[in-house]
């Protein structure tokens, strides 16, 4: 009977004990399913965070300034010749646009009246030796004197001067072109009268001769240097590298701007006469000063301060943070910085869908 008892007593607690276990055992199981449900709703929240805005880590660089400028090729130097004696032109043989070598003739004067004119200071300069040798004859039998010897060596001295005064007339009647290069202007035709220092012919050297000539203001000619490689950009002829050849020492008195010049190489696409196209030159000026270089884009807002409010991310967190402003241009937006200074995480994309906190520098 007892045996019996506690057999009944068993199968009625049996039951009761496998249901205390499965509650458990499911209460355990749902929380598990809830704990992993909000860490993968958390990361998931996280990553969609984190994706909705781009950052770009700036560094601090010097910087740098682009100076467009719009000018016109032209020649460095260009000479005037023109003959010494008046004449008439007898000979010309290059026109405008035309090239010439070295040493090559041309122009030349008639030279009929100069030859007449060498041969008559010749002719009296033998006429002078013959008085010497005739005084000096006189003089050893005491039949002239010591003044007349001296008169006569004088003459001939003063017709030798006036011989090769005649000799170089002649060799100035013809013109030689000093070096190769090309005609610019001509300002005579042939049988006209030429005038002592009237131009005939104006003339420039091809070689390392081709400039351009654009005027900076006083803040940006400190930014540039003599013999500084700039982009040189002409019409039909594509990109060229030149450098810069002249910084003048003073302003122009009227509009007070500095005019460089920027010299051509010798290229092929400088070959051809492309004086008077006009040209485009980039000047790339680094400063002393340091900034971060951002893009206008990540431009939040400027405050009352004139600061502008740029989007950083610290520790995974959007906040708002006020720079003071270098200079704005039409890609970028330039801030005040130190050359120590690190660089900034920037939110350049997706900032204004963000709840940003706003934070001093």
């Amino acid at each position: 009977m007892e045996y019996f008892n506690n057999y009944i007593v068993m199968k009625i607690r049996l039951p009761s004990l496998l249901s205390t276990m499965l509650a458990k055992f499911f209460l355990l199981k749902f929380t598990c399913i809830c704990f992993f449900v909000s860490a993968s709703a958390s990361t998931f929240a996280q990553s969609i965070s984190n994706e909705s805005y781009q950052v770009a880590q700036v560094a601090v660089e010097p910087y740098i300034q682009v100076i467009k400028r719009t000018g016109k090729v032209n020649f460095k130097r260009t000479l005037n010749l023109s003959f010494k004696t008046a004449g008439f032109l007898t000979r010309l043989n290059v026109d405008e646009g035309d090239t010439f070598e070295a040493n090559q003739l041309l122009a030349a004067l008639d030279t009929s009246e100069l030859k007449a004119d060498k041969n008559a200071t010749y002719a009296r300069l033998l006429q002078a030796k013959r008085n010497v040798n005739r005084i000096q004859t006189l003089l050893t039998k005491k039949l002239s004197s010591q003044q007349e010897l001296d008169d006569t060596l004088t003459a001939i001295e003063t017709t030798r001067a006036a011989y090769r005064v005649a000799v170089y007339n002649l060799e100035k009647a013809q013109v030689f072109a000093p070096f190769s290069g090309v005609v610019v202007q001509r300002n005579t035709e042939l049988g006209e009268l030429q005038s002592p220092g009237k131009t005939a012919l104006q003339i420039a050297a091809l070689d390392h001769n081709l400039i351009v000539s654009v005027a900076l203001t006083s803040e940006e000619i400190g930014l540039v240097r003599l013999n500084q490689k700039v982009q040189v950009h002409i019409a039909h002829f594509g990109l060229i590298e030149g450098v810069i050849s002249k910084i003048p020492a003073i302003s122009n008195t009227r509009s007070h701007l500095f005019t460089i010049e920027v010299l051509l190489p010798e290229t092929s696409l400088t070959r051809p006469l492309i004086v008077g196209q006009i040209a485009q030159i980039l000047i790339h000026a680094q400063s002393h000063d340091f900034v971060y270089r951002l893009p206008i884009e990540a431009l939040n807002a400027v405050n009352d301060q004139g600061q502008a409010l740029i989007a950083l991310e610290k520790s995974n967190n959007p906040i708002q943070q006020a720079f003071s402003i270098y200079k704005i241009d039409n890609d970028y937006l330039y801030l005040q910085a130190e050359q120590s200074d690190l660089s900034i995480p920037v939110i350049t994309q997706g900032w204004n869908k963000l709840s940003l906190i706003s934070s001093k520098k």
